[in-house]
């Protein structure tokens, strides 16, 4: 399933290119902050457990990791993926002193790591940057081991028809507050336009499946603003 508008030329990068100095800032911003809690509740979904292998695909700074050594008491490795140099630098910079961490530059869609490798998957507000989703999910069960699990956090569809005005006309904000604080505004107007067109929670449980996993759920987080997806390559 390729996505438009992640596949004009150059597009995701130079979105984050403008953006990779003030990443978590702009998460905060997107957020109003809630994506610290949403991503601890992501990695204790995981039910880490000690000397395990995480890989991180769209890893951005690196946040998600730290979170995964933390929870099993640095008892564990993570290789952390991303397709932007710079994002990689950045996350580097904040933690250089963490000895298990390795740093990749790949896409999602085509990983060197062998199959069976990882004994975990995971990708945060990172799939819908990617330019092929099928291509991506069917890349992240060829490196899990068997047994391994693939989780997957997103913004995503909302059913409250309330909640979803609201949040709506909070995102029509999200570009002018980016362009008045940081002095850059097209970043935030793609970041938005990608979370409108992204697939819904059914749709890309269905995606998986097609590429091999079991066992798929999903579980909505503050109504739905993002989902949580789980699913196990046996």
């Amino acid at each position: 399933m390729k996505q438009i508008l992640q596949n004009q030329k150059g597009k995701v990068k130079k979105v984050f290119n403008n953006v990779y100095d003030k990443y978590d800032l702009m998460n905060d911003f997107m957020s109003l902050g809630i994506h610290r809690i949403w991503k601890k509740h992501f990695v204790m979904m995981m039910s880490p457990s000690l000397n395990k292998k995480l890989i991180d695909v769209g890893c951005g700074t690196g946040d998600i990791g730290k979170i995964f050594l933390d929870a099993v008491k640095y008892k564990g490795r993570v290789f952390n993926v991303d397709p932007n140099k710079k994002m990689i630098d950045q996350g580097k910079k904040r933690f250089n002193s963490i000895k298990n961490i390795s740093w990749h530059l790949e896409n999602a869609e085509k990983l060197s790591f062998k199959k069976n490798s990882f004994d975990y998957y995971t990708i945060s507000f990172g799939l819908r940057n990617t330019k092929n989703i099928n291509q991506s999910l069917k890349e992240s069960y060829r490196v899990l081991k068997p047994g391994g699990r693939f989780l997957c956090l997103e913004f995503s569809k909302i059913e409250n028809s309330n909640l979803n005005f609201l949040y709506k006309n909070y995102s029509k904000l999200i570009p002018i507050i980016g362009n008045i604080v940081l002095g850059k505004k097209d970043p935030y107007e793609y970041l938005i336009e990608s979370i409108n067109k992204f697939i819904n929670q059914e749709e890309l449980i269905d995606c998986m499946k097609i590429c091999g996993f079991k066992n798929c759920s999903y579980r909505n987080l503050s109504g739905g603003i993002v989902a949580v997806h789980s699913g196990w390559k046996i």
